[in-house]
């Protein structure tokens, strides 16, 4: 599979997207990735550009506030996002591509963020992964 060039803008998300479930297959239910990518996805929301920081007080604690956002909201979309096993069964993966413009008004796609879950419980089939600090 070809990737699309940088600065193909959304048309390239899809073969992006493509590109990553073919080169690392799934090995988590469906429900439990589903649930990984959004937790990930609004995870990296939160610390690239601020926007629901106080919905991971486990991640930005005290400083929801007072940590200046590295990227303009408007200008922050995930390109492509997969979860998967990351050894044991109660840790997973969530892999992101995305794109944005730093503070500066610098616009760069293809950015690559893995950000590393745990599964703290399960309640009626239902699990609760919960973000492990990066290293």
């Amino acid at each position: 599979m070809v990737l699309p060039p940088h600065g193909e803008g959304r048309a390239g998300d899809l073969a992006i997207q493509q590109a990553l479930e073919a080169a690392w297959p799934a090995d988590l239910s469906p429900a439990e990735e589903r649930l990984l990518r959004m937790r990930g996805t609004s995870l990296l929301r939160a610390d690239a550009t601020g926007v629901g920081r106080s919905a991971w007080p486990e991640v930005f604690g005290d400083r929801n506030g007072a940590l200046a956002p590295a990227f303009a909201a408007a200008r922050f979309r995930v390109q492509a996002v997969i979860a998967r096993r990351s050894g044991p069964a109660d840790r997973a993966v969530v892999h992101l591509v995305w794109a944005g413009a730093d503070r500066g008004g610098t616009f760069t796609d293809g950015r690559i963020t893995d950000l590393h879950f745990i599964r703290t419980s399960v309640t009626k089939g239902v699990s609760t992964w919960s973000p492990q600090p990066r290293l």
